[in-house]
């Protein structure tokens, strides 16, 4: 398995170096008074209307911190947020917003200059540097005042539909929570990865016949016994697994998803865009959330590199507000599966923007991103 490894990090190199494309950089407007921008940011708490259960954790609330661009009239928003694997917080996130100086570049839309060197600033950081880089996508968009969907040349009629999140917890809770969403969605994402697994599929199962997108959180150590679970996830109607072991775990996760009866999608393994060429050939997807890749601008070239390679491709997210959510919403049409929802999991959204029909992603008409402070 090593040398295998070993070959497709390789091969995959190649291959990535050959078709990417570069992030597009903007044409200026007319009639656009040159300005300088200017950085701003808070903290802001999250409030979740239940506790969400993962396999590693249970929590209330998510601390995010909000940014703002401003350039002259116009104003860029974005946000950063850290769910407890991340290893990112809230001092940790302003730290490092502290050292971006925006005022030293004279164009905004020059997005690759701009954030090539605020992610050289220092590594990791990728909520951080992701909150900048959506404010500054927004600041793009109004700027020349058109949606972000506009400016890459994507059909806003072709976002798919969105899954609704189940937290672990107790069976009553869990029927409670689908009893309460299952008639707005047509897929309910279930989180799994403790001791009781399969009865929070019953209980799902007891109130709901919706196909289910499954997700271990690298809850699972034994891959025999995954693979059992596996089967028996197919049976009761799941369409895929995440992540189903630690990815520390890389041969044992490639080992399932050769036996899987179920795409296999990489989460916590996959986070920018060396780590998917490392990943090649381990997982048949991946889910890429904004706070993982440092942004729209990385994500859109993991997607390119991601089909290039076969693989299918979600757009998920942390527990957000509506303007992480909307921002990685207009990436949509280019996906298979999207899981937006987390700004619907909060009683205290800061944003409004994206909507949902029966289930389906809506995009704002508005420029930028579209998402607007509440």
């Amino acid at each position: 398995m090593m040398n295998r490894r070993d070959f497709f990090t390789t091969t995959a190199l190649g291959s990535a170096a050959s078709i990417l494309t570069p992030s597009l950089n903007f044409a200026f407007p007319a009639k656009v008074p040159q300005a300088k921008m200017k950085l701003s940011f808070k903290p802001f708490t999250l409030e979740l209307k239940h506790a969400f259960g993962v396999a590693v954790n249970t929590r209330t609330t998510t601390p995010l911190v909000l940014t703002t661009i401003e350039y002259g009239k116009f104003k860029g928003y974005g946000e950063a947020s850290m769910p407890p694997y991340l290893g990112e917080t809230q001092e940790s996130v302003m730290k490092f917003l502290s050292k971006v100086d925006l005022s030293k570049y004279e164009n905004p839309l020059e997005l690759d200059t701009i954030l090539s060197a605020i992610d050289a600033l220092e590594p990791g950081n990728t909520a951080a540097k992701a909150s900048v880089d959506i404010a500054l996508h927004d600041l793009a968009g109004k700027i020349m005042g058109q949606p972000l969907y506009n400016v890459w040349g994507l059909n806003k009629e072709k976002t798919p539909n969105t899954v609704f999140t189940i937290g672990i917890d107790t069976p009553d809770m869990v029927r409670k929570k689908v009893q309460e969403v299952d008639p707005q969605f047509k897929l309910l994402k279930i989180k799994l990865g403790r001791d009781n697994d399969r009865e929070i599929i019953e209980a799902v199962r007891s109130v709901s016949d919706k196909p289910l997108v499954t997700d271990a959180n690298q809850g699972w150590k034994d891959k025999e016994r995954a693979l059992e679970t596996i089967h028996f996830l197919k049976e009761k109607g799941a369409v895929l697994i995440e992540q189903p072991m630690p990815k520390e775990m890389i041969d044992e996760n490639a080992w399932i998803t050769e036996r899987s009866p179920i795409p296999v999608i990489a989460d916590e393994s996959i986070k920018r865009f060396g780590d998917l060429i490392k990943m090649k050939g381990m997982y048949h997807g991946v889910n890429l959330k904004l706070m993982k890749t440092t942004g729209l601008r990385e994500a859109q070239k993991m997607i390119t590199v991601a089909r290039a390679f076969g693989m299918k491709v979600m757009i998920g997210c942390m527990t957000e507000t509506s303007c992480a959510i909307t921002a990685a919403a207009h990436l949509t049409p280019l996906v298979d599966w999207a899981d937006l929802d987390g700004a619907l999991l909060s009683k205290n959204d800061a944003f409004k923007g994206i909507t949902f029909v029966d289930g389906k992603i809506t995009l704002p008409n508005a420029p930028g991103i579209g998402a607007v402070p509440r």
